[in-house]
């Protein structure tokens, strides 16, 4: 089989991932189907991905996507991440990732209860609790969180998780739970965000409300299998630990996944197997070589997130300063194809670079450059992360 060199694997970052300028795409939905799916844990990251890979971008491109068209829909699936799918991609995210993702919630659904010191009858319960909330929303009226608990009794039983007074303990209302677990079984959808465009405020509806039909999920394998599909165009080459922890799934499915695609087998450059599409020029030819590349991306950007293994585009030093201890990755800079350190931002906006390598003038004047694009793309706007990197806090910047 052919051996495909680490060089090749980043030349196909600029071109598939839109990541060079030339090589950028000329809407949302010509990125959006390059990439699979949005990150959206953090809402800004949705619009600044776009950002990076399509021209002429605005914001309200990206919200017309969002909330008029509805051609992008937010769903909880691979990993409990919250990603922007495009609405083809909903059927095999609903049978497969999200399935698996709404019958952990569930579980943990019961695990509140019996904090809550519900202990009786507690399937029963939570079918009240899912019927009350339905109900609550069944005018097409999209309403917050909030607003909800306010209609539902159920939905304000507390439970107590962790240790009071610590960051992650203290008293909780079952609610987020409730109604987290009915939009991943796809019941229930993120309708228009109520604060800017920066930030996860969702009011929440029914998915037929939203989408104008119930998107049937197809069977949990043919999910997974059309996942793996669109995972491969986006990041192949990579390997079954790649796939497997993207899809936060297990080997077994993943195998049948990359079986039922017909995946091709390809040497990689740092040792082991990765795997293309059957049709995927790489499997037989050399991926041809690019000029050098600057990019700025946000936390949780999909082309960082693509891969567990990560050696072809990021030094195994920079781990500890660009991830955290999940491998959550925070705003990123690029040259060239590699990871070669961060951007924040200071009090008037200003973005900036803060570099771990040393890169030559050009690679320094490239990312500048696509610093001062970003600033005049966020006119103002301050984004706020929640993952940020160790790299991150140690530069943030008066």
């Amino acid at each position: 089989m052919r051996m495909v060199t680490d060089r090749e694997r980043r030349a196909r970052l600029a071109r598939r991932h839109g990541l060079a300028p030339a090589h950028r795409y000329p809407d949302v939905a010509a990125a959006t189907q390059a990439m699979t799916a949005w990150h959206a844990t953090e809402a800004a990251t949705v619009h600044l991905a776009l950002h990076a890979r399509v021209h002429d971008l605005g914001v309200e491109d990206v919200d017309r996507a969002l909330y008029e068209e509805r051609s992008l829909v937010k769903q909880l699936a691979m990993r409990r991440t919250l990603f922007a799918f495009p609405r083809d991609l909903l059927p095999a995210a609903l049978g497969s990732a999200s399935a698996r993702v709404a019958a952990q919630e569930e579980k943990n659904l019961h695990k509140w209860l019996t904090s809550g010191g519900i202990h009786e009858d507690q399937d029963g319960w939570i079918e009240k609790a899912y019927a009350a909330t339905l109900a609550a929303l069944a005018d097409g009226e999209p309403r917050t969180t909030t607003q909800l608990r306010e209609l539902v009794p159920e939905l304000d039983a507390r439970f107590r998780m962790g240790t009071p007074g610590k960051k992650w303990g203290g008293e909780f209302a079952i609610g987020r739970w409730v109604i987290g677990t009915l939009a991943a079984q796809g019941r229930l959808m993120r309708a228009t965000n109520l604060g800017h465009w920066r930030l996860n405020k969702p009011a929440w509806t029914l998915t037929e409300s939203w989408l104008d039909e119930v998107p049937v999920p197809l069977a949990s394998a043919e999910g997974y299998a059309e996942l793996v599909r669109r995972w491969l165009w986006t990041f192949g080459p990579g390997t079954e630990a790649d796939v497997v922890w993207w899809l936060g799934s297990t080997k077994t499915a993943v195998r049948a996944a990359l079986a039922a695609v017909g995946a091709a087998e390809v040497g990689l450059e740092g040792g082991g197997t990765g795997w293309v599409l059957p049709d995927d020029p790489i499997a037989t030819s050399p991926e041809p070589e690019t000029e050098p590349w600057a990019a700025l991306l946000p936390t949780l950007d999909p082309t960082v997130m693509g891969w567990k293994e990560r050696g072809f585009y990021l030094d195994a030093e920079d781990v500890a300063y660009l991830f955290d201890s999940n491998g959550n990755a925070g705003n990123t800079a690029w040259w060239d194809g590699r990871i070669v350190g961060c951007w924040v931002q200071d009090a008037d906006a200003m973005v900036r670079v803060i570099l771990r390598h040393d890169i030559g003038a050009a690679g320094r004047a490239a990312l500048e450059a696509e610093a001062e694009r970003l600033t005049a793309w966020l006119d103002g706007v301050v984004i706020t992360n929640v993952y940020a990197s160790r790299q991150m806090k140690d530069a943030r910047l008066p």
